[in-house]
């Protein structure tokens, strides 16, 4: 490639925050629940780079984008009949074997959504604000010759009022500072608030904790129907509660213990497991579902004595 730049380029991040800030210097984007890609395109040749530098072109070959000397900022996504993201269906896209690679291009096609240029013909775009940044990427993707490609701008909004609508119904919001330049690798100019979500779930077990009697997590479970599932798990306790709580479950102990359900987020791994009875309920706290999972450890927030478990149902997963 000839581009004034090449890969490796590290991506600009977002600080975490838990409000949006405010202002005349911000633009708004929702959060999207995707790999993180940059692409270098360089007459037909495009270099798809994962935000750890790694190569994601071969895994989703759809992706041809348009012919062009240019560098865009964005992410893959991979969205359900409904038009939601679906991190579950996109993670399976990374796969050693072309053919599956080949089928599932097909099957659940990827667009990439961009964000940001970086550099267009001869010039790097690094320096200029991103107010005169998202100017040139909307013409660029605007051309003709984009017409038909899987290429998506990010949606904008001007105020934090309006941002708002995606802290409860996507995966979060990021607020850019129209005036400052791209830092790669640097936590500036960006910020980003996770959308926080409340449900009531069932305790179904708990999983010894590193230390000798110990909990380290709690399993958590919601009614479908009749059927009881399990839906992930609850971790962070502190210290002392992680005590407290060996003696304090003991009376709700099913005799039932085992080491299985492995999940994608155990690494494989086979987890000691204790069974309660389904007689103790938790509100808890948690980011994002993923195929009917919570995919990142929820945190406790209270437990509720006043909540029958049957009122914990799968439904709140939907919401």
């Amino acid at each position: 490639m000839t581009l004034p730049l090449e890969p490796t380029v590290k991506p600009q991040l977002a600080l975490s925050r838990k409000e949006l800030p405010t202002g005349e210097d911000h633009v708004y984007e929702v959060k999207l629940d995707g790999f993180r890609c940059l692409a270098f395109v360089d007459g037909s040749d495009v270099f798809l780079q994962s935000r750890n530098g790694k190569t994601l072109g071969r895994y989703f070959p759809e992706l041809v984008l348009p012919d062009g000397r240019y560098v865009l900022d964005g992410e893959i996504v991979v969205r359900d009949g409904e038009g939601h993201e679906d991190f579950d269906a996109l993670g399976q896209r990374i796969h050693p074997a072309v053919s599956r690679v080949e089928r599932l291009a097909t099957d659940t096609p990827a667009v990439y959504v961009a964000f940001d240029l970086l550099a267009l013909e001869d010039e790097v775009l690094l320096e200029r604000p991103f107010a005169e940044r998202r100017a040139a990427l909307e013409q660029l993707l605007g051309s003709a010759r984009f017409a038909d490609a899987p290429v998506e701008l990010m949606e904008t909004v001007q105020s934090s009022e309006e941002a708002e609508r995606w802290l409860q119904s996507a995966e979060g919001a990021i607020a850019k500072e129209r005036s400052a330049p791209y830092r790669p690798g640097e936590r500036k100019g960006m910020v980003k608030v996770k959308r926080v979500r409340t449900i009531d779930a069932v305790l179904v077990g708990w999983r010894p904790g590193k230390d000798p009697d110990t909990v380290g997590a709690l399993i958590l479970g919601l009614y479908d129907g009749p059927e009881l599932r399990v839906v992930g798990h609850c971790s962070g306790l502190r210290a002392a509660e992680k005590r407290r709580l060996v003696g304090f479950l003991a009376a709700y102990e099913s005799g039932e213990r085992g080491s299985a359900d492995p999940s994608r987020w155990s690494a494989g791994k086979d987890l000691e497991w204790i069974g309660l009875r389904p007689e103790l309920v938790v509100e808890i706290d948690f980011d994002h579902v993923s195929a009917g999972r919570i995919r990142h450890g929820a945190k406790l927030r209270r437990w509720r004595e006043d909540k029958a478990p049957a009122e914990c149902t799968f439904d709140q997963l939907r919401s």
